[in-house]
């Protein structure tokens, strides 16, 4: 497809980003000097967010990109960078003739927000391409315990009795006490929290111990906490015990208890 606006002896060229945080917001900045719409969506300006050299190609290598930018933009502050919330961000970049910003659109790259580096003057933004995906395993690994994250589409175990709303009580650094009891006996342990209000609002953390009405978080809130309403979700241990007796699940249990180990090399008569 040609694009009439790229032929011309002077073009008017701006890049677009459209961001899409895993919370489902979404923000659009420009490094025109105005404001664009496209789509639906105000690209505010922004002149000090620059991507560094973008190359297509068709081979199997990893497309990775940076972007740098200012961190006292109002949409993307350094607070928000810090706590995660910008995390595994779905980027897609467009040059466009910002006088006809939703006519002829060239993509240009789109990728997730992998490593962000702060410095006094702004950020630095490691966008990773799909074609990333080829550097993982090929295969996994044997394992005791399950590889599958409860509720996930290998587990298949339903989650929506699951899942509870409750507050905040009382927050000790990692440590929280709600207004609502863990099912069963450490049975929060393993599963996630998420805020639902407050300044961690959006954020989940991992719950790795439960009793009663207190859990205990994986590290401390990046916020103050108190008084937040959250949604807390059961865990798993991932044995097979847990997963055949607690939730009658082992049909699609995703682990090898009964496979011999390396510690079988160690072992020896009498020992």
């Amino acid at each position: 497809m040609s694009i009439d606006w790229l032929a011309g002896e002077v073009t008017t060229l701006a890049l677009c980003w459209r961001i899409e945080r895993r919370d489902g917001v979404a923000i659009g900045l420009t490094s025109h000097d105005r404001d664009l719409v496209r789509d639906g969506l105000i690209y505010r300006a922004a002149p000090g967010m620059t991507p560094s050299a973008i190359q297509r190609s068709d081979a199997l290598d990893a497309d990775t990109m940076e972007v740098r930018g200012a961190i006292d933009h109002g949409t993307i502050s350094a607070t928000d960078l810090i706590a995660g919330r910008w995390d595994g961000a779905r980027v897609t970049i467009t040059a466009v003739d910002w006088t006809q910003p939703g006519h002829q659109a060239v993509p240009l790259g789109e990728g997730e927000i992998g490593a962000v580096e702060l410095a006094d003057t702004g950020f630095a933004a490691e966008l990773t391409g799909i074609a990333a995906l080829l550097d993982a395993p090929a295969s996994e690994e044997t394992s005791p315990t399950c590889r599958a994250e409860l509720g996930d589409r290998r587990c298949r175990v339903a989650m929506a009795a699951r899942a509870r709303v409750g507050q905040v009580t009382d927050a000790q650094d990692e440590v929280l006490t709600l207004d609502i009891a863990e099912p069963v006996a450490n049975g929060w342990a393993g599963g996630r929290i998420r805020w639902l209000t407050g300044a961690n609002s959006g954020l989940a953390e991992e719950v790795v111990a439960s009793d009663g009405n207190v859990v205990t978080l994986r590290r401390p809130p990046r916020f103050a906490s108190g008084d937040a309403r959250i949604e807390i979700t059961e865990g798993c241990d991932k044995r097979l015990e847990t997963c055949r007796d607690r939730f009658a699940n082992a049909a699609n249990f995703r682990g090898e208890p009964h496979l011999p180990g390396i510690d079988l090399l160690t072992r020896y008569p009498g020992g």
